[in-house]
């Protein structure tokens, strides 16, 4: 019964359908074999009626055949081949690549308008430039003048 994690192995649990289960239905073995022998009536069936056949020609599996199955749901698998491409029709992004292309693009708008200085931190730079530009000009000065005046008092001292 109960072993614990490990089962052991099947070998002696085989059951074997006898002839009467299987024409009763009742045999116990694997549902592919009973898809084999069904697509095998069809095939006995559609040789039978030659012009079924060439009307019927998308294989489907397993019951899609026998139950029509309308579900919104049910996403069909769409196999391009290379000469059926469209190169013409734009290509539809996804929702990332989408945010990502418009972050690039703000990015770059708002680095222009920093560059045309019409931002609120660029203003502010701007401002912060002008104010070091005037102090070392005020620095400059200064130094000339004191130049200046070492110049004359050393001419001074000389006369």
């Amino acid at each position: 019964m109960g072993r614990g994690k490990f089962k052991g192995k099947p070998t002696g649990q085989r059951q074997f359908s006898t002839p009467e289960d299987i024409l009763a239905g009742n045999s116990t073995r694997p549902r592919t074999f009973k898809r084999v022998e069904a697509e095998y009536e069809e095939e006995v069936s559609d040789v039978e009626s030659g012009e079924e056949s060439e009307e019927k020609t998308e294989s489907r599996k397993g019951t899609e055949g026998l139950i029509e199955i309308n579900n919104p749901n049910l996403v069909k698998s769409k196999n391009l081949k290379a000469k059926d491409v469209d190169f013409g029709r734009p290509t539809e992004l996804s929702r990332r690549e989408r945010e990502e292309l418009e972050k690039q693009r703000s990015h770059e708008r708002y680095m222009k308008l920093q560059e045309q200085g019409k931002t609120e931190k660029a203003r502010q730079d701007l401002e912060r430039l002008a104010l070091i530009r005037q102090e070392r000009a005020e620095a400059a000065k200064r130094r000339e003048e004191e130049r200046g005046a070492k110049e004359q008092k050393k001419a001074g001292a000389r006369k």
